[in-house]
């Protein structure tokens, strides 16, 4: 299979590029190839580039589980990085398309560097998805494994769901992000990043991904942690 992995921050991903494949990889397929001891390894796949009749490049990302993301921070820096490195855009601005809305990515120095506008954060439960009352989630309460955490819910064209804590780490992350990440209150599943607030102008974050897991980094987390 031809493939092309690049990292952001931590996080890889895999472009494939569908003039290369036969078909779109089915969701047992990606879980294969991005498994990390039987297949290539990887925190996600980027399809694209899909060329339609909208505003730019079409991508569809893939998490290691299968299921597709909206949008990914790192992921889209990454996809433009793989456009101007295959000299599919001839200019520094251009526009991804994702399920999570447009990205309009801005490639400087000539590739060192990539910049993506992704777009306006909300606290709006139904754009995020959160059950219950229309509101703004703000410092609302989840219990789990009988505690209570305060929690923020957010979206920037994909859910996040910020516990804030007293003592973050690696293990609180891998411990209590999978039973958040499917609490019932989130119809769509949700990212979580559980955030200790340093000083008023540091904060620091462990990440875990809907569908990826414990990751190093996350493109839209810092965002959405700090509102």
């Amino acid at each position: 299979m031809k493939f092309y992995k690049y990292q952001a921050l931590g996080n890889d991903y895999l472009v494939l590029d569908p003039q290369d494949w036969q078909e779109e990889p089915k969701s047992d397929q990606i879980s294969r190839i991005c498994d990390w001891h039987y297949g290539i390894g990887s925190d996600g796949i980027l399809w694209g580039p899909i060329i339609n009749t909208g505003a730019g490049f079409g991508v569809r990302i893939y998490n290691p589980d299968g299921s597709e993301a909206e949008k990914s921070g790192n992921g889209l820096r990454i996809f433009a990085r793989y456009l101007w490195d295959k000299k599919l855009v001839n200019k520094e601005n251009f526009v991804m398309e994702t399920p999570g809305g447009n990205v309009r990515a801005q490639v400087l120095d000539q590739g060192r560097r990539v910049r993506v506008d992704m777009g306006q954060l909300s606290f709006d439960s139904r754009k995020i998805p959160v059950a219950g009352p229309e509101r703004e989630v703000l410092n609302e309460t989840i219990e789990i494994t009988g505690k209570s955490w305060i929690y923020c819910a957010a979206t920037i064209g994909n859910p996040h769901c910020v516990v804030l804590v007293d003592d973050v780490s690696a293990e609180l992350a891998r411990q209590l992000g999978p039973l958040m990440e499917t609490e019932p209150r989130f119809p769509n599943r949700t990212n979580v990043q559980f955030m200790k607030v340093l000083d008023r102008h540091n904060i620091q974050i462990e990440i875990w991904e809907r569908g990826a897991g414990y990751t190093l980094a996350s493109g839209t987390s810092p965002k959405t942690s700090v509102g």
